[in-house]
């Protein structure tokens, strides 16, 4: 029989590879590769025009910008350790910032600039306008339109707000770090590339990340829960991230002592965005101890994995042991349990909210098939495989002991052929 997709199975899908994200990540690729060339043209330009070396300029404005992602993203993931998001998915988020909506903003604020607010109120006040004014309502936009692709596409991986806020992190990151190439490269013409820098890389670094994640908490709450409501989430979420951005756009105006105001208003929305993640931990926490114990009885988990499941540290202890088990393909599979029992929980905690989707029986089956062959793999082949540090007996942890499970693992099997969704019977011919 062939092995079981787990990633397939972890994201709720038939297989792991999507069209719609291969289309994705292409599009924003080539996206992000041709403001990379417009930006390296415009270096080039520059330096002929003053006389300096526009390839320097280019590099130092390139490295200058990545120092703020090498710092963002890993925060950014820190925030969701116990049930990370695909690696994939992420990564269309980040280059969908850095590409499509960088391009999108580039030419939608010229032409607003150009036709709209000059025009209409002078070049003086049109530029403030277009600042705080345009800026914000297109850049939130062209940001936020990812997130809605994730809404409809991937709607079940969104479990919390924690999950919106990942994603919405992730293609702000990417636009400010495009962006912020095109300001360090002006910078280093001007000769204010440190102050630009302090302010754009090290002061407020978070800006874009914690206006988006506004939209990102509104597409969280459409995913998570039923009614009326829902409908309206991503809307407010998106006027709330074009207030804080125009807010701090408009706040140069005013000087230092506007900054520092948007400063401490965007500092509190960050601890109020931590604060909720924070919450979202301990609910996830809280799903693992109140729906795993009822599956006590497959031999799959017992209290003291549930002990275990419920702490980063209990998860690396256990993906160590697993690899002095079985190597690395050991912790790859520890690290496949895990993920597997939280979304196990996860999926029945959204059933009781409503949410689930109607093959969730489905998916529970294959959750389970998971966590069995990940176990047979991370036991290993030795004789007596070491005891689990967080049992105090050997029996007190399910992976020492075997269960009969094949009936779920040829279930889980049959249905990568075809998973039905939204309850619908496969069609003639299929399954």
């Amino acid at each position: 029989m062939p092995r079981l997709d787990s990633k397939a199975i972890l994201q709720g899908r038939r297989s792991r590879y999507s069209m719609t994200l291969v289309l994705g990540i292409t599009v924003s690729v080539v996206c992000m590769a041709g403001m990379l060339v417009y930006l390296w043209l415009l270096a080039m330009a520059g330096g002929a025009a003053a006389g300096i070396d526009g390839a320097l300029g280019f590099v130092v404005s390139l490295v200058a910008a990545v120092i703020p992602v090498g710092i963002l993203v890993p925060l950014i993931l820190m925030l969701d350790r116990i049930e990370p998001e695909p690696g994939w998915v992420l990564f269309f988020a980040f280059v969908w910032g850095a590409g499509v909506a960088v391009v999108a903003s580039l030419l939608l604020n010229g032409w607003g600039l150009a036709h709209v607010t000059v025009p209409l109120f002078g070049q003086e006040l049109g530029g403030f306008l277009g600042t705080s004014v345009v800026a914000p309502l297109v850049e939130e936009s062209a940001k936020g339109v990812v997130l809605l692709i994730l809404l409809w596409r991937r709607r079940h991986e969104i479990d919390t707000f924690t999950d919106g806020v990942i994603y919405a992190g992730m293609v702000a990151t990417g636009f400010a770090f495009t962006e912020n190439i095109l300001y360090f490269l002006s910078a280093f013409f001007d000769g204010t590339l440190v102050a630009t820098f302090a302010i754009r890389g090290i002061i407020a670094p978070f800006g874009h990340p914690v206006y988006t994640a506004m939209i990102g908490i509104g597409v969280a709450y459409a995913a998570t829960r039923t009614g009326r409501l829902r409908l309206l989430a991503p809307v407010g979420g998106w006027a709330l991230a074009v207030l804080l951005h125009g807010m701090w756009n408009a706040s140069t105006r005013f000087g230092w002592y506007g900054l520092a105001v948007a400063y401490v208003v965007l500092f509190a929305v960050l601890m109020g965005v931590l604060a909720l993640a924070a919450r979202d931990r301990r609910g996830q926490i809280g799903a693992i101890d109140r729906y795993l114990p009822p599956y006590i009885s497959t031999g799959l988990v017992t209290p003291a994995d549930i002990t275990m499941l419920s702490s980063m540290q209990g998860r690396r202890r256990a993906r160590e042991w697993a690899g002095r088990n079985a190597g690395r393909r050991g912790r790859t599979a520890m690290k496949e349990y895990q993920l597997a029992a939280t979304e196990l929980a996860l999926l029945h905690q959204r059933l009781d909210a409503g949410s689930a989707r109607q093959d969730w029986k489905v998916r529970r089956d294959s959750f389970l098939a998971l966590m069995h062959v990940a176990r047979d793999t991370f036991l290993g082949r030795l004789p007596q495989p070491v005891t689990p540090g967080w049992a105090e007996k050997p029996t007190d942890s399910g992976f020492l002991r075997r269960a009969d499970f094949a009936h779920v693992i040829a279930q889980a099997r049959s249905q990568q052929e075809y998973v039905p969704r939204h309850g619908q019977q496969a069609p003639p011919g299929l399954g």
